[in-house]
């Protein structure tokens, strides 16, 4: 990439503008890519006498040529690209881009670099990646490129021995013996068919209500509430949900009021202080939590009169069981573009047991849909008139076939269609 980004930026020729200036841009999914990036092609600038005196001055993120074209490194965000003169991107690693700012920030970022190239003529669009869930721009051109001949979108796959012969064959044939979905992507350049997406974001969109960033304490509601504790000092946020239910229709609605979300590098025990306010504002004085730090939440918690409770279901366990609320349209989620994106970005794989997870992609985050997710099955715990088995009987109809039999033993009213199934 680095190679590629070089020879476009010092050889090829561009039709600019007076005092324009073009940029090669390199897209890394974080700043430790990124740098990584900006090392090899300082490395292969400055190992050719040729090639070092086209250099006019050289920055942390940057190299400027004497061509009248820079070398940019970039981190994969839609909002920082734009407003540039872009004679090539090359995106790296495209696949497992984060999820904090789109549900699609692949497909963001790329509608956002077209019209940065649309006044250069010939300019180069070129993405390079293992493969990871059949998603994703990598995967749409795959689907809609590869193998077509003389289709102006050049798609290659290749496994890591044919693009690296050097590599150890027992390094792989271990890893194929250990994880043969894991390794058929990593090593074999397949998409993996044990990952699809959890909750699409037209079913979001259909229980978001515009323009609701946050509800007002009613006298007459019963509020739960439900925490994602962090450390402060990793990559996780410390994360709140307030939610309450109310009946409509005849049925009980599951409305979220509240979020709150404090982002690293903060202070545990101020952040608990904080979340305890908001809790004391919507009377609530026992709050439900991700298991994490043994008692360490209970007593941050207890010092400001609030009972904190581990949750007896695990994270997956959390999502699985709030997906028949979303599907059956008894949930209000707030109109808040992150908790929308990491639910959006959620994902369900399955094990080689057979057994399945739900979790964030790699390189993402999912502390606020956690305590999203947790405060609305909470108030299934707390309220009258809210049955995950009644969401499963009035819901859209599931794709997945251990949901579609459950929902359909639960239509029909066979034996043993219960809370325990």
């Amino acid at each position: 990439m680095a190679l590629v980004a070089v020879f476009l930026a010092a050889f090829r020729p561009y039709r600019l503008a007076a005092g324009e200036r073009g940029v090669v841009m390199l897209i890394a999914a974080d700043r430790k890519q990124a740098r990584v990036l900006h090392r090899y092609v300082g490395g292969i600038l400055h190992a050719v006498p040729m090639l070092a005196s086209l250099i006019e001055r050289e920055t942390a993120a940057a190299v400027a040529l004497s061509t009248g074209v820079d070398i940019e490194i970039h981190t994969a965000s839609f909002r920082t690209i734009r407003g540039y003169t872009i004679v090539a991107a090359i995106c790296d690693e495209i696949a497992f881009w984060p999820t904090d700012d789109a549900a699609d920030p692949d497909r963001e970022i790329v509608a956002a670099l077209r019209p940065a190239m649309a006044t250069i003529r010939d300019a180069l669009l070129l993405a390079i990646s293992s493969p990871y869930a059949p998603r994703g721009e990598l995967y749409r051109a795959y689907r809609q490129h590869f193998g077509h001949d003389d289709d102006p979108v050049l798609v290659w796959q290749a496994d890591t021995r044919t693009m690296h012969p050097t590599i150890d064959s027992t390094v792989i044939a271990q890893a194929y013996a250990e994880d043969e979905a894991m390794a058929s992507a990593e090593y074999g350049a397949q998409f993996r068919r044990d990952i699809e997406a959890f909750l699409s974001v037209e079913a979001l969109d259909a229980v978001t209500v515009p323009g609701r960033v946050e509800l007002p304490v009613r006298s007459n509601v019963q509020y739960v509430g439900f925490v994602d504790p962090a450390g402060g000092s990793g990559s996780d946020a410390m994360t709140l949900a307030v939610a309450h239910g109310e009946p409509r229709n005849g049925q009980t609605v599951v409305v979220l009021d509240c979020l709150r979300e404090t982002r690293p590098p903060f202070s545990p025990e101020q952040t608990v202080t904080e979340f305890c306010e908001t809790l004391r504002a919507y009377r609530v004085s026992s709050v439900v939590g991700d298991r994490y730090a043994g008692e360490w939440p209970r007593e941050q918690f207890r010092r400001h009169g609030v009972d904190y409770t581990s949750s007896v279901r695990a994270k997956s366990e959390i999502y699985r069981d709030v997906l028949p609320l979303v599907m059956s349209g008894r949930v209000e989620l707030l109109d808040d573009r992150r908790v929308r994106t990491q639910l959006a970005a959620l994902e369900r794989r399955t094990g080689r047991s057979g057994r399945e997870a739900i979790d964030h992609a790699p390189s993402g985050h999912d502390d606020l849909a956690n305590a999203a997710a947790g405060a609305l099955l909470a108030v299934v715990q707390t309220v009258p008139g809210v049955s995950v088995i009644a969401c499963l009987r009035a819901g859209e109809d599931y794709v997945d076939p251990h949901m579609a039999e459950l929902q359909r033993m639960l239509r029909d009213g066979r034996d043993g269609a219960d809370e325990d199934d």
